[in-house]
């Protein structure tokens, strides 16, 4: 899906596919994924544990499992260079510095026998020019960027707190200044707090150093304050597409809708949320027609068979779905 073009985009990723074999069994995680983003701006793919998030953002970084991953479609291009026909090398070249991620667990992502200064000197070394002592200077000022003192240079993970383990990370990603920052629910481990001066923080680097970046959350709290542009993504694919303020004022597919009734409203005196009823499909064995379907309580007979079309939305977005009337009928009630 891609919305209308203001400028020829930094980033688009067009009809990815991705696959992991589990045995004898075809695990489907990503199912004709394409969007586009622009330089400087966010873009949020929001859905539920499991719905492909991940694998998109690893297929990017190309990071994805050699032995149970395969991308069997699509290109990944970035300044119109495909990221799928580079070597392997030249990729080397691109992570960390074009292209960076925050990854979701900050207690698993860090060396714990390395020092922290040390996994931050790592990578600038490796994209610069830098002799150590300039490395580790730069180092330094990373820590004090994202706010941990210079002088915490020569500890060890497990000398820091979940907060200031996360805060290393977005040092670490950020060291080399990369185009596109890839946030893989960068606060799920945190507390509410902590979650929201990593966010304002993570926005302010975002600003200062002209960063693109992709945010994957389920946390439409998280989306509206950092995100430029959504997608929702269900079973693999994206199933709407649009602004903040599109997807927000005017949730067009179900599964969007669901996600917003099951937010708590503080306007609204209501004794239960409204749940999304069902489970999402086997990923091994998904429906035939419509992913959504089968816990759609708008699901047509047309639902049921066939690729489902994308359409645009009166006021311009794109949502995946032939009952997106009945939904903005529910919406105005």
């Amino acid at each position: 899906m891609n919305s209308k073009d203001q400028s020829a985009p930094f980033l688009e990723v067009k009809d990815l596919e991705v696959f992991y074999s589990a045995g004898k069994q075809k695990v489907q995680a990503v199912n004709g994924v394409s969007f586009s983003l622009q330089k400087g701006r966010s873009l949020g793919l929001v859905g539920e544990t499991g719905a492909g998030k991940t694998t998109i953002a690893k297929a990017i970084l190309r990071i994805l499992p050699h032995a149970s991953a395969t991308v069997k479609n699509g290109q990944i291009l970035l300044n119109g260079t495909n990221l799928l026909s580079l070597s392997e090398e030249r990729m080397r070249d691109i992570r960390g510095n074009e292209i960076a991620m925050i990854f979701q667990d900050p207690m698993t992502a860090l060396n714990p026998i390395l020092r922290v200064g040390n996994q931050i000197t790592e990578a600038i070394l490796h994209h610069s020019s830098m002799t150590k002592a300039e490395a580790e200077k730069h180092a330094m000022e990373m820590l004090e960027m994202v706010g941990i003192p210079a002088e915490r240079f020569g500890e060890y993970p497990h000398q820091f707190s979940g907060g200031m383990k996360q805060r290393v990370v977005i040092a670490i990603a950020l060291a080399c200044n990369p185009a596109l920052l890839l946030a893989d629910e960068p606060t799920t481990a945190l507390d509410v707090t902590i979650q929201a001066q990593v966010l304002h923080m993570i926005a302010g680097l975002k600003e200062k150093l002209g960063t693109s970046m992709i945010l994957i959350t389920h946390d439409m709290g998280v989306v509206a304050s950092s995100c430029d542009d959504v997608a929702i993504v269900y079973a693999g694919q994206i199933v709407e597409y649009g602004t903040l303020e599109q997807i927000f004022d005017h949730p067009s597919h179900p599964y969007t809708r669901g996600l917003f009734n099951a937010i708590p409203s503080m306007n609204i005196d209501q004794e239960y949320l409204e749940p999304i009823d069902g489970l999402p499909p086997d990923p091994t064995h998904l429906p035939e027609g419509c992913y959504f379907s089968p816990r759609c309580k708008y699901a047509a007979e047309a639902c049921k068979t066939g690729n489902m079309p994308v359409i645009t939305t009166a006021d311009g977005h794109l949502c995946r779905c032939c009952q997106y009337n009945l939904v903005a009928k529910d919406e105005k009630k």
